[in-house]
């Protein structure tokens, strides 16, 4: 695959998972294994309010195709084939869900030194039709998506995304929502190996006259262990401590508060992902 702008899903998607990611109030286990062959196994549980869920998936590498499976305690059947450069610098996924007979689904994604250019569709009949162009290069680059509905004849988004990106930042715009939002995120490194960072994000909605603002921070104290700690206008404060017991093994501690309202109790999370 050349190196290019990347896809528009790319777009603000640094400083959206310092906000977001690993930020959790559900209680959740997983363990993973690999056998001689190159089969990865991965079983999970899962605690979310008072519903139990449990899942398990299976990784398979074949030459340029990657095959996974996830089976999950709802008697559905998940399966993912990835297929990379059947043309040059393309790659397919076709994805499908058991049971469910309407939830195939295509995508293919092609990338240049210039341009990167994605195409998904549902595999039914009147499908939903999702594309996404990215023009530029690692460091600038402008995109755009749009989806469409065949049954209806209407489009269901449009959006359109600048970013720019340096060694040790990276800022992004992205007007979505048909126009109707607008979102600016800015992230610096405080660091050169990238494990400390702060990151601020504005939203607006239009129609509503909504905005909020986040500022969140990620701070390594020390090689295998990391804090982070968000805050917005709406006085939502989340925090969380993830420490590598292991080599590629985590547990994460996080919780959430609403510093207007401490009467209400915390919400807290627990994660616990063991790898060989």
């Amino acid at each position: 695959m050349s190196k290019g702008p990347g896809l528009f899903s790319d777009i603000g998607k640094k400083a959206k998972d310092l906000l977001t990611r690993d930020y959790s109030s559900d209680h959740k286990f997983s363990i993973s294994t690999y056998s001689a062959s190159g089969v990865a196994l991965t079983s999970t549980a899962l605690k979310k309010g008072g519903v139990h869920a449990a899942d398990v998936t299976t990784q398979y590498k074949y030459k340029n195709a990657v095959f996974d499976v996830k089976i999950d305690t709802d008697s559905s059947i998940l399966t993912t084939v990835t297929f990379t450069e059947i043309l040059p610098s393309t790659k397919a996924i076709v994805s499908f869900k058991v049971p469910d007979n309407s939830s195939g689904k295509l995508e293919v994604q092609y990338f240049h030194d210039h341009a990167a250019v994605t195409a998904t569709a549902a595999l039914k009949q009147n499908p939903l039709i999702d594309i996404t162009a990215t023009l530029g290069t690692p460091v600038i680059s402008f995109g755009a998506e749009a989806g469409y509905d065949t049954s209806s004849k209407t489009f269901t988004k449009y959006n359109a995304g600048i970013s720019v990106t340096k060694p040790d930042a990276c800022a992004s715009i992205i007007l979505g929502d048909k126009g109707d939002s607008i979102k600016a995120s800015y992230l610096h490194h405080l660091d050169e190996s990238k494990r400390s960072a702060a990151v601020g994000e504005v939203y607006r909605k239009f129609s509503t006259n909504e905005n909020t603002i986040t500022v969140g921070g990620l701070y390594a104290i020390d090689h295998s262990t990391s804090v982070k700690a968000k805050l917005n206008n709406h006085g939502t404060l989340g925090a969380l401590l993830q420490h590598e017991v292991l080599p590629k093994s985590l547990v994460t501690v996080s919780s959430e508060i609403d510093t207007k309202a401490l009467d209400k109790h915390p919400r807290f999370g627990l994660s616990l992902a063991l790898k060989p």
